[in-house]
C-alpha cells in the first residue's frame, strides 16, 4: 500500500513526492542551461570592457559599468534608426500576415481548381531561388531601391507560414463555410468575420515569426538602403558600430589597451562588450512583445469546431 503524508493541507503519496521532486529538480536545471547564456551576456555587457578580456565572467559583473551602453547609444543616429525599425517592424508584420492568411485561405478552399499548382509553385520557392544578384536586378527594376517599401513587399509572402495557416484554416469545420454560404456570405465575409477570428491563435505565432525577422533583419538594408541614412535601421546602425569597434581595437596595441585598464579608466570598448550589449538592446523588444502573444500558442487546435 503506498503510504501517504499530509503536505501543505492535501495527502500526498510518497510516489508523486518523490516525482514531482525529481521534476521540479530537472525542470529548474533545465531553466538554469536555458537562461545562463542570457545572463551571461548580460553581465558582459555591464562589465568593464577590458576586465571582460581576462574571462571568467558568469551571471555577474566582475567590474560593472554603463559605459558598453553609453558608447552604443550615444550614436546620433540610433534613435531614429530605431523608429525606422519600429516602423518596418509593425507595418511589414501586418502585411505579411493579412496578404498571407488570404493567400492561405484561397489554397484551403476545395472549390479553388489550381490550388494544387498554387501550393506547388510556391513551394518550389523554397528550395529554389534565383540567388542575390537577380534578387538585386528585380528590386532594381521595380523601383524600390532607397525607398522603404523595400523592406515590405519583398518578404510580403512567407511560404512557410503560408503552409502553417493554410493547415490550420483546414482543420476548421465545413459547417461553418457551408452555414456562411447559405447566409449570402461572400469569400471576404467569411474570411474577414470567421476565418481571421478562429485563426488568432497561427496568426499570432506567424506574426511572432514575422516580426522577429524583420526586427532582426539588416542585410537587406545594407544591400538596397546603405546610401540612405534616413532608412537605415537599429540592426544595421548596432553592425556598424561593432564594424567601427572591431577597426579601433584592431588599430590599438594589447599593452594600450592594458594600460587603460591599470588606469582605471573605463573608456575602452572591445568586441565582446559591444556585442553583447548590442544582443541586449536589440532582444529587450522582442522580449516585452512575447508574454502578450505567448498565450496563444497553447490555445485548442479544435476552435473550428460545431457544436451538436
Amino acid at each position: 500500500m503506498n503510504k501517504r503524508f499530509r503536505f501543505n493541507g492535501k495527502y500526498v503519496s510518497y510516489d508523486d513526492a518523490i516525482f514531482n521532486l525529481f521534476n521540479y529538480t530537472f525542470m529548474i536545471l533545465l531553466c538554469v542551461v536555458m537562461l545562463y547564456p542570457f545572463l551571461n551576456t548580460i553581465a558582459i555587457s555591464l562589465n568593464d570592457a577590458n576586465d571582460s578580456i581576462k574571462g571568467g565572467i558568469t551571471l555577474l559583473p566582475r567590474k560593472f559599468t554603463w559605459y558598453n551602453y553609453e558608447h552604443v547609444l550615444s550614436e546620433a543616429s540610433l534613435l531614429y534608426s530605431f523608429m525606422i525599425s519600429v516602423l518596418r517592424t509593425l507595418i511589414g508584420t501586418f502585411t505579411s500576415v493579412l496578404c498571407t492568411a488570404m493567400v492561405a485561405y484561397t489554397i484551403s478552399r476545395q472549390e479553388f481548381v489550381l490550388r494544387k499548382f498554387v501550393t506547388i509553385a510556391f513551394v518550389l520557392t523554397m528550395y529554389f531561388s534565383g540567388g542575390l544578384i537577380p534578387s538585386y536586378l528585380l528590386i532594381r527594376d521595380l523601383n524600390m531601391i532607397g525607398t522603404f517599401w523595400v523592406y515590405i513587399i519583398p518578404g510580403v509572402i512567407g511560404v512557410f507560414n503560408l503552409i502553417v495557416i493554410r493547415s490550420f484554416i483546414e482543420g476548421i469545420s465545413e459547417s461553418l463555410f457551408e452555414s456562411a454560404r447559405i447566409d449570402g456570405a461572400g469569400d471576404f465575409t467569411t474570411f474577414f468575420k470567421i476565418v481571421l477570428p478562429l485563426s488568432l491563435p497561427v496568426l499570432a505565432t506567424v506574426s511572432l515569426f514575422v516580426a522577429v525577422y524583420q526586427w532582426n533583419s539588416w542585410f537587406d538594408v545594407f544591400l538596397y538602403n546603405s546610401s540612405k541614412p534616413t532608412l537605415s535601421t537599429l540592426q544595421y546602425e548596432l553592425m556598424k558600430i561593432l564594424q567601427n569597434s572591431n577597426a579601433s581595437i584592431s588599430s590599438q596595441t594589447a599593452a594600450g589597451a592594458f594600460a587603460a585598464s591599470g588606469s582605471g579608466a573605463t573608456s575602452t570598448v572591445t568586441p565582446t562588450s559591444i556585442r553583447a550589449t548590442m544582443t541586449i538592446i536589440a532582444s529587450v523588444p522582442i522580449i516585452l512583445v512575447y508574454p502578450f502573444l505567448q498565450k496563444y500558442f497553447v490555445k485548442g487546435l479544435t476552435l473550428g469546431g460545431v457544436k451538436g
